[in-house]
């Protein structure tokens, strides 16, 4: 899988964020505090959940200036709650000011994704099947919200297009069936020398037992099957594939998904349907 928490990564989106932010200056804090000034701001909690983004928000922090020294209180995958301080800066009040927003608006949006991952996660923890995200992500801000489905317990899936290769219904349309698909993917990865495992979607029974009958895949995904239908998918697999359980899972079907025996649940639920935690960055 790709290594989207490699420094460089995560530094050209930080470059990236901070230009859209900052442009050709912060011109309020430019005009109103003096340049040399020097102040000091604590990262407050205001809600309850679990935290994420502390090690971005270092990250941050030292782009706009290398100066600034922050120390930290709270680690990323901690339960916090209201009135926790989660870490401390120090350093030009300017460099304070112009790093403030980067920081609240990706540790925000971090922790509500990790806080209801958790919840999810928690729901089958006793259970042997795990926690997938997907891509269905904020454009551009994939990094952050994959980093906090995985604070919050989930294991990532695929990061983008060119780390798997992942056959779905449009693609098995488009090739003319899952034989011609199954079989054209493989010849794909010998003819470019590429390394990268082959996962197929099936939409029913049927589609299924025409995997089966090809093989030349790592994992199956059984897409929108209920129940019953799932029980009976993870039978006639029988542990030859990894199994994967999608389609419309949130936290009141995922106990249910789980128990039919599949070894993955991915859902979208985690980076689209979340509440970002409030915090705040205060002077002090």
């Amino acid at each position: 899988m790709f290594n989207y928490l490699e420094p460089t990564y995560i530094k050209n989106f930080i470059q990236n964020a901070l230009t859209e932010d900052v442009g050709d200056g912060d011109h309020t804090s430019l005009s109103t505090v003096p340049h040399d000034a020097i102040g000091r701001a604590r990262l407050l909690v205001k809600d309850k959940g679990i935290l994420a983004g502390v090690e971005l928000a270092k990250m941050i922090f030292a782009e706009v200036d290398p100066e600034l020294q922050v120390t930290t209180i709270l680690e990323d995958g901690t339960a916090i709650d209201r009135g926790q301080i989660v870490l401390t800066v120090e350093g030009r009040s300017q460099s304070i000011l112009k790093a403030e927003r980067l920081v609240l608006n990706c540790m925000q949006r971090m922790s509500g994704i990790a806080t209801y991952t958790r919840s999810m996660v928690n729901l089958i923890e006793d259970t042997n099947t795990k926690l997938l995200d997907t891509r269905k992500t904020t454009p551009n801000f994939r990094l952050c919200e994959k980093w906090a489905c995985k604070i919050g317990g989930a294991v990532n899936h695929r990061y983008a297009l060119f780390d798997m290769i992942l056959i779905k219904d449009n693609h098995v349309d488009y090739a003319g069936g899952i034989a011609n698909a199954i079989r054209q993917a493989n010849e794909y990865l010998v003819q470019t020398g590429k390394n990268l495992q082959i996962e197929i979607e099936v939409r029913n029974l049927d589609e299924l037992q025409q995997v089966l009958a090809i093989g030349q895949v790592s994992r199956i995904m059984l897409d929108n099957f209920s129940f019953e239908n799932l029980r009976e998918a993870v039978r006639l697999i029988d542990g030859k594939y990894l199994t994967e359980a999608s389609g419309g899972i949130n936290e009141t079907t995922i106990r249910q998904y789980a128990e039919c025996g599949v070894d993955y649940i991915s859902s979208g639920a985690l980076t689209h349907q979340i509440k970002s935690l409030d915090l705040s960055l205060k002077a002090y």
